[in-house]
């Protein structure tokens, strides 16, 4: 499949050829993804995120076989993990259970030592980081937005609250409309700094598109709208609100205390905001010790490092009334949303998050797993797919307990 897709020319030759050149206008497109998934940090600007080389936390290993587990999804196809992991483009995928590394592998242009990007797993990331600044009082998410952010008073923000944001409840005019060239999703992206300007356009930020959004039609708080420039705008609350770059602030309070064996990265637009919507890019292992840090109710290395209660509250106060009325309902009935994080069964407390182009952590705290997978997949969105996915990650859940 590799070969099929040019992985072996990509980047290539000094320069390469025009073919096999990834470029800030082709880096999210099939075959050049495969190839700039693990390399972002060379195409976008990008911002480190520190870990502590003193502090790496060791992962023991427990091998197991799961190639061979049946998947049948809920429109009735079957498949086996392996063919899962085949046919939906996996640069990387491992398996805890219990803490040790059941499953590991790289495919693509991934190794354990390369980032790759997680797309909107970001925002859970994100929205994991906000519990540090409401434990210490620098940030409470029932405020209104303008308390932190009055440049955004005239914006759809200008009457929401930080609970709004963290749980896209936002009465907000825009829509993901990631293959629509002429949306204003394509505007957003030119503004993160993700694609080319057009010719004889004057370059945007981030901060001054977010404040000229414009308000939706109804109340906040009442339905599930998904929409990535909310998780932009928390990323810019939150360092307003601690006074710190946002790549400091995950390094110094998550990412070097819960022992990352890399840094990690996030693109930043043309004056430095941080892309917290769907921007990271980090290391397969240091991904499955940030899912271990919220199955450990946010402890690690024998440190609280984000407040259990705010992981209790993401798993126990989701609004699945909101989610419901929301358009991701039929995937997953019943489900809710809440701090950036889907909740998938609260009987096995199961949740995930998920981003685009098949990206995945998934959590099942009943058997003790924490499940990543990073992919390179041709589309943002495929549903076939994702459904593909989920049902293997719940197989392998349910196999392991």
């Amino acid at each position: 499949m590799d070969e099929m897709r040019g992985k072996s020319r990509l980047m290539r030759g000094a320069p390469p050829a025009p073919e096999h050149q990834v470029t800030l206008a082709n880096w999210r497109v099939e075959p050049f993804n495969r190839w700039s998934y693990s390399h972002v940090s060379e195409i976008v600007p990008s911002a480190q995120i520190p870990n502590n080389p003193d502090l790496i936390t060791p992962l023991a290993a427990a091998p197991a076989d799961f190639g061979r587990i049946d998947i049948r999804t809920a429109d009735g196809r079957s498949s086996t993990v392996a063919e899962m992991l085949a046919t939906t483009y996996t640069d990387g995928f491992l398996v805890l259970h219990k803490g040790r590394i059941a499953a590991e592998s790289y495919a693509g242009a991934l190794t354990r030592f390369r980032p790759h990007i997680v797309f909107s797993v970001s925002k859970s990331i994100t929205g994991t980081l906000a519990g540090t600044l409401v434990e210490r009082g620098e940030l409470d998410p029932d405020a209104p937005i303008v308390t932190y952010l009055p440049e955004v008073a005239k914006s759809a923000y200008g009457d929401a609250s930080v609970r709004h944001v963290l749980d896209m409840t936002v009465a907000i005019d825009f829509a993901e409309e990631y293959l629509n060239p002429e949306s204003d999703f394509m505007r957003y992206r030119r503004a993160t700094n993700w694609n080319p300007p057009l010719p004889g356009e004057t370059p945007g930020d981030l901060r001054s598109f977010l404040a000229g959004l414009k308000r939706g039609a109804g109340d906040h708080g009442r339905q599930f709208h998904y929409v990535s420039v909310n998780s932009d705008l928390l990323g810019w609350i939150l360092e307003r609100a601690a006074q710190q770059t946002f790549a400091d602030l995950l390094g110094e309070r998550i990412w070097s205390p819960m022992g990352a064996e890399m840094p990690a990265q996030i693109t930043v637009d043309r004056l430095g905001a941080p892309r917290t919507a769907g921007g990271i890019s980090a290391g397969l292992r240091d991904l499955a010790r940030f899912g271990e840090l919220m199955r450990q109710d946010g402890a690690a290395q024998g440190r609280q490092l984000v407040p259990a209660a705010w992981i209790d509250d993401i798993l126990t106060r989701g609004d699945k009334a909101a989610w419901a009325r929301g358009d991701m309902d039929h995937f997953n009935p019943g489900g809710s949303y809440r701090s950036k994080w889907y909740i998938l069964d609260d009987a096995r407390q199961q949740f995930c998050a998920v981003g685009i182009h098949g990206q995945w952590i998934f959590i099942d705290r009943q058997s003790e797993t924490v499940i990543v997978k990073v992919s390179s997949q041709p589309l943002p969105v495929d549903e076939a797919m994702d459904r593909l996915i989920l049902a293997g990650l719940k197989a392998i859940a349910a196999a392991l307990g």
